[in-house]
């Protein structure tokens, strides 16, 4: 392996461990050395490729997008935006007890870049919630639903709301009923007639 691909690789697993640690410890209580631990390279290496903490929430952010950039890839695979909706919902359904420890990733990011004064990285967080917004929407206007945008919204508040209270109440099944409403939801949703 060349030293380019090398470089790559490294970055990549910092960038996957900044991921997964500031969503199990939140972003002040993260420190450099934990995301060096868990990505296995020297600490040295991180102020390398990542001079501040806030390069690593952006990494971090990244990844987020990654993910839900492959997550929905897979479930445009579907023929039916229904199925790619429900199939959306089980996923979250079986993250249950990773929620029930840790919240949602983006969410509980939003939640404590909320609270930090310089008011960019919230933004930047919020362009990854977006961005499932504007995919479930696209899912529900192809059902021909009405009012999709809204549709959208209230499906994912329901996924966020069912994750923060699964982590706040420390109890998986939340994720499990709540979901399973979603499911039900989903089903009931039919399209306006048209008056032609």
């Amino acid at each position: 392996m060349d030293r380019r691909t090398q470089a790559s690789h490294k970055r990549r697993r910092l960038t996957a461990a900044a991921a997964k640690v500031l969503h199990e410890q939140g972003v002040e209580r993260t420190t450099l050395a934990d995301i060096a631990r868990e990505a296995d390279v020297p600490l040295g290496n991180v102020y390398y490729y990542f001079k501040t903490k806030d390069e690593l929430v952006r990494a971090a952010l990244s990844e987020h997008t990654a993910h839900l950039d492959q997550l929905t890839a897979t479930l445009d695979r579907f023929t039916d935006p229904r199925d790619r909706l429900k199939a959306l919902v089980a996923g979250w359904i079986g993250e249950r007890e990773r929620a029930a420890l840790h919240g949602c990733p983006t969410g509980t990011l939003a939640v404590e870049l909320d609270k930090r004064t310089d008011g960019t990285l919230d933004a930047e967080v919020g362009a990854v919630i977006r961005r499932l917004l504007d995919w479930s929407a696209t899912q529900f206007r192809a059902l021909d639903l009405p009012d999709p945008d809204g549709l959208a919204l209230t499906l994912v508040a329901g996924y966020q709301g069912m994750s923060l209270l699964a982590n706040a109440l420390r109890d998986p099944e939340i994720m499990t009923r709540e979901g399973t409403r979603l499911l039900d939801w989903l089903d009931s949703l039919q399209p306006t007639p048209s008056n032609t």
